[in-house]
């Protein structure tokens, strides 16, 4: 019986990996196999453990959600993570993709607003024996400068305006990942400094997720 479970368990793992992430254009190896080794199943809430592999966001409590599958693949190989890079994380959620950077890059700063889902995130990654990351509970949704700056910049969640900080805290060739906008038409960019104060956006796709807690907003008019 338990062999069984462990063959259905890969085959879904196989399933998620070549139905939904290679069709969505994300061929880089090692990507693919980061996927394999990092048990996307350990990080997901219990009451969700079924649908760890579906092509779906699942909820994380508090508001926060994990992102598809794909979309975390996809994420990752636009930025290029190298092995020396240091990594901002804003919204560890549960830690999967903390995990994921971790894997990537040389030092993973990642800042969870909640204080719960950030004891479940630091709980996951001891679990995984994960050490290069450095997990810290604080409001990051319009910039994390502490630590900077940075080689990649990840926002997991969206905003409905991208605030200027993210974008100064990058080292020169530094990349930004963010979802950008409002519901119901949002848009992941990647940014990439190009040079001291100079940036280059590329659209990316469009999408729609949760917004990070205290994002920056835009002028609304009163009447």
């Amino acid at each position: 019986m338990i062999m069984k479970l462990d063959t259905n368990l890969e085959q879904n793992r196989f399933n998620m990996v070549e139905q939904q992430i290679r069709t969505w254009n994300v061929l880089d190896l090692t990507i693919l196999n980061l996927l394999y080794k990092v048990r996307r199943e350990e990080f997901v809430p219990a009451a969700y453990r079924s649908l760890a592999f579906a092509d779906m966001e699942i909820p994380l409590d508090y508001g926060a959600v994990m992102l598809t599958p794909k979309m975390e693949a996809r994420i990752l190989q636009e930025l290029r993570i190298k092995k020396t890079d240091k990594i901002l994380e804003v919204g560890s959620g549960s830690g999967y993709m903390t995990a994921l950077l971790a894997e990537l890059g040389a030092q993973v700063y990642s800042v969870e607003i909640v204080p719960t889902l950030c004891s479940i995130a630091k709980m996951n990654l001891q679990t995984h024996g994960i050490t290069n990351v450095t997990l810290e509970q604080g409001d990051a949704a319009q910039g994390w400068p502490q630590h900077g700056p940075y080689d990649v910049i990840v926002l997991t969640a969206s905003t409905p305006i991208l605030p200027e900080a993210f974008q100064k805290s990058l080292n020169p060739g530094g990349r930004l990942f963010a979802i950008v906008g409002e519901e119901p038409l949002m848009e992941a960019m990647l940014i990439t400094c190009v040079a001291p104060n100079v940036y280059e956006t590329k659209v990316l796709f469009e999408t729609c997720t949760a917004p990070l807690r205290n994002a920056l907003q835009p002028q609304r008019f009163t009447f």
